[in-house]
């Protein structure tokens, strides 16, 4: 890939690069519109917690009921993380982020 380097005159106007932004569909943005975004964002994170408590627990080698026992919280849980319908917070998620990490020593720190 080629570098091109270029000056720019902050003193010019006219010299100074243009916004990758469309601005008459910026303002043009409703309340109700970013809400929607924002829906949606929030279903695609739920999505994605979803998929990284699935992926640390098959990773463990646990099914769900044996990963639901070995972290001590009720098999309804681990399922409602893994299907998206809760997405874990708290020291749930920082025991999901450890067990992915440094699986030996949190399973260790929970017997």
């Amino acid at each position: 890939m080629k570098t091109v380097r270029k000056k720019i005159d902050v003193q010019n106007p006219k010299a100074r690069p243009v916004g990758r932004i469309d601005a008459r569909r910026v303002d043009a943005t409703t309340e109700a519109d970013i809400a929607r975004h924002k829906a949606a964002d929030d279903a695609e994170a739920m999505l994605d917690a979803a998929k990284f408590a699935r992926r640390v627990r098959r990773r463990l080698g646990f099914s769900q009921a044996e990963f639901a026992e070995r972290i001590d919280v009720s098999l309804d849980t681990i399922r409602n993380w893994e299907q998206g319908k809760r997405c874990p917070t708290g020291a749930a998620k920082a025991l999901l982020k450890v067990l992915d990490k440094a699986p030996e020593a949190a399973l260790a720190a929970l017997n």
